[in-house]
């Protein structure tokens, strides 16, 4: 007898009638799809209720040092339960049942069978399809989108999103810094405390809380615990300043990104932290289920008064710092005031959820690190990609290229130093857990692809944080849900691995092939993997770009020519209003570099095409022709294919922001004609490799039907590509055949133009 013939004799589905909500969503489930004979009955004691044909579906928490388990069993007479340690994998138990065991004989499970889980947290952060700045993203049903987390093993989930596609913020003619606001949203953007109330329309506030509350309640519906990932302490309106004129905290807005000063309130003063307190218990009043707060800091309109790495220097309010203090003092003092609004947050939330937990992002701290992590107790988290982070120096090399250092937490952070076990073992011995940071697609990593699959590196970041006895995960970026990738191998390596951390990589990729597109199919589909993250994993970082910077610079529509000021105003125009930039921005001008930052040097642009072009392009053509070989025999080929079609592009355009910089920055620096001519062919060879690329990516763009990059249903925005992009790919091309002659230039006084003054620039060295 089959499992799926043992579920047809089950007569009773029993849940608790005053249990987890998971409860009656799994039973309801089995219900409807495997036992529709069957009644459901809510009860008040399971215990008196057991035997032939009637099914137990329950969530038991233990006391167990373990990190969670999972336990399923059904005999031939129809009797049996579902039962899991944490809400959250009662609904991951029913998925595996469901796509895996049916046609199983049911004596494997007539005593049931165990399986114990890998991380106890696991969880998106700053879920770019959900809550972040994705949010207008087409094709995403927020309910599948959580379901499917909870299928994979997800415990909790980020639930503060705003419900506009744009934040409501002042902002001034040309300043980009207001755009910021749009992801992380502060505890001030759901609700209002008697200090600030009036600040923002009720209208806005209730729709954006009656987002978070509707995301809270498809969290519960599938076991998953709700929480936030805020920017905080964050600015305020100024109008509350002119209310509270004494409560000026911290200038926190970057100067060459923001033309309007913006502050935080002062987090030292009992007003305000009694303002902070008040809007915690008010969001948990609404949502008594939140279980933490992340709290990301120095950046994005945010930061804590007077510490090191603030974009203006350190600065706050009156209270905290008396001057003439020695930076000692000054750090000491900071990190204090840190970690004490934490434990204000903490206190308030707990009043109502007594395990909520705040999480700090520790990297802006480089200076004030030894006296947060002092500071911290019981309830207050960290959350870093390695213990070893010192501020944003961040460790560990990549797997291919060891003198290309701080990957940590990226899709090439791969192990674990030894070191980490006694730094993790001491933060537990204080009842503090640290939250690792990875990432394995869908934000950060290749954007704004979708689906990229590297499975064996996947593998090997868990199986690395498994071995160091990491329970916490935060997957950097979030997921993407199967509208989007339905054949999403790095998600189902995650799960794989979840639920049986000691699984052997290459039969659980055999595995998963086999159930995509059947024995005599999977070899190939392993093969295409295989070859893809070959490549993928040689693939060098291109500062900035490699992630978010990709999409925020438009590098896709984006005319690389070799003076971009030669393109009149009016004809760049379509992509300079989106860049993440103001006018007098380098990067408006120069690809390598941003604001004060030198991103990448002649060299290392000519090292990175020498990389790619000795160890990518084999590789990746060779997935791309296997998998176009047999987009006949199955859609999972036809689907990998155009993900790694997309991925070409993608290299191919980093590649030619690679070679713009060497061969425009050679030009400017080359001492002779020849030396000069030199850097003009190794252009003109950029500029028709990249108008091909282009090419094919406006073909990608017209004919595919998979949704291999992400792209929103409402508008083009900095961070997300509209609909309208094969309009702005034709535009690229047209510009780049039209000016890409002209000689290469970068004004070295850029930075110091006034629009719409004139005066007579200084020379500068």
């Amino acid at each position: 007898m089959t499992l799926v013939e043992a579920f047809a004799k089950i007569k009773t589905i029993i849940y608790p009638v005053h249990g987890f909500e998971v409860e009656k969503t799994v039973a309801g489930l089995i219900q409807s799809l495997l036992a529709p004979q069957a009644q459901m009955v809510a009860t008040e004691n399971l215990s008196t209720a057991k035997g032939p044909g009637i099914l137990h579906v329950v969530v038991s928490p233990t006391a167990e040092k373990t990190n969670g388990w999972m336990r399923f069993r059904l005999g031939a007479d129809g009797g049996g339960e579902l039962t899991a340690s944490r809400p959250a994998f009662l609904y991951a138990l029913f998925s595996k049942i469901q796509e895996e065991l049916l046609q199983e004989d049911v004596t494997h499970f007539a005593n049931g069978k165990t399986y114990e889980v890998s991380f106890a947290w696991h969880r998106p952060l700053f879920d770019y399809l959900l809550t972040q700045s994705w949010r207008s993203a087409r094709g995403v049903d927020p309910e599948e989108h959580i379901r499917h987390y909870a299928r994979l093993g997800y415990t909790h989930l980020e639930v503060n999103g705003l419900a506009t596609h744009i934040p409501y913020v002042e902002r001034v003619p040309e300043e980009y810094y207001s755009q910021f606001y749009t992801y992380c949203a502060a505890l001030d953007q759901f609700v209002e405390s008697r200090l600030n109330q009036g600040m923002y329309p009720p209208e806005y506030l209730n729709a954006n809380l009656n987002q978070l509350k509707k995301y809270a309640a498809l969290a519960r519906k599938y076991g998953l615990r709700p929480g936030i990932l805020c920017f905080e302490p964050r600015t305020v309106p100024e109008k509350l300043f002119e209310r509270y004129p004494m409560l000026r905290g911290a200038r926190v807005d970057h100067p060459m990104r923001s033309w309007l000063p913006r502050y935080t309130l002062a987090i030292s003063h009992p007003a305000v932290q009694d303002h902070y307190a008040e809007l915690m218990r008010n969001l948990l009043k609404e949502v008594p289920e939140l279980d933490y707060m992340s709290v990301w800091t120095n950046d994005s309109g945010s930061g804590f008064e007077h510490t090191a790495s603030l974009y203006v220097g350190r600065n706050g309010g009156a209270y905290l710092i008396r001057e003439w203090r020695n930076h000692e003092k000054v750090a000491e003092a900071a990190g204090k005031n840190a970690v004490n609004w934490l434990r204000v947050l903490h206190h308030a939330a707990a009043e109502i959820n007594p395990d909520f937990r705040v999480c700090l992002r520790i990297e802006p701290f480089k200076v004030e690190h030894d006296v947060i992590v002092r500071e911290l107790e019981k309830g207050l988290d960290i959350e870093v990609p390695s213990l070893l982070v010192r501020g944003y120096d961040l460790p560990y090399a990549h797997p291919v290229y060891p003198e290309i250092k701080g990957v940590a937490g990226s899709a090439y952070h791969l192990n674990f130093d030894t070191q980490e076990k006694p730094l993790l073992e001491k933060f537990r011995g204080r009842q503090i857990e640290p939250h690792f940071v990875y990432s394995r697609g869908t934000g950060y990593t290749f954007e704004p692809l979708l689906g990229i699959p590297y499975p064996w590196m996947t593998y090997e970041k868990l199986k690395a944080a498994s071995d160091l006895g990491a329970s916490h995960l935060a997957h950097m970026g979030g997921g993407a849900p199967p509208t989007l990738t339905p054949y999403n191998i790095n998600q189902e390596m995650w799960r794989e691995f979840q639920f049986s951390r000691k699984l052997n990589v290459d039969e659980t990729v055999n595995k998963i092939a086999q159930r995509w597109v059947g024995e005599k199919l999977a070899g190939d589909l392993v093969q295409v993997w295989k070859l893809a993250e070959q490549a993928i994993r040689h693939i060098p970082p291109l500062p900035l770009y490699s992630g978010f910077g990709y999409v925020w610079y438009r590098l896709w529509v984006r005319p690389f020519v070799p003076n971009f000021e030669a393109v009149p105003k009016t004809e760049r125009a379509y992509y300079e209003k989106f860049l993440v930039s103001v006018p007098n921005n380098p990067s408006m001008v120069d690809l390598g570099r941003d604001v004060l930052f030198d991103l990448i040097s002649k060299e290392y642009g000519e090292k990175y095409v020498e990389r790619v072009d000795a160890n990518v392009w084999q590789p990746l053509e060779a997935a791309i022709a296997l998998a176009d070989s047999r987009v006949n025999a199955s859609p999972v080929f036809l689907d990998q294919r155009d993900r790694l079609r997309g991925l070409r592009c993608w290299v191919g355009t980093a590649r030619s922001t690679a070679m713009w910089v060497a061969g425009v920055y050679g030009y400017l620096a080359a001492a002779d004609a020849k030396a000069k001519e030199n850097s003009r062919a190794y252009l003109r060879k950029m500029m028709t490799v990249e108008i091909q690329f282009a090419k094919d990516l406006l073909q990608l763009w017209e004919t595919s039907n998979i949704n291999w990059m992400v792209v929103s249903k409402v508008a083009e925005t900095s961070y997300i590509y509209g609909e309208n992009m094969g309009e702005l790919i034709r535009k690229k091309i047209a510009l780049m055949e039209k000016y890409g002659d002209v000689e290469p230039y970068i004004d070295p006084n850029f930075m110091w133009r006034v629009p719409g003054y004139e005066y007579e620039m200084p020379k500068r060295s």
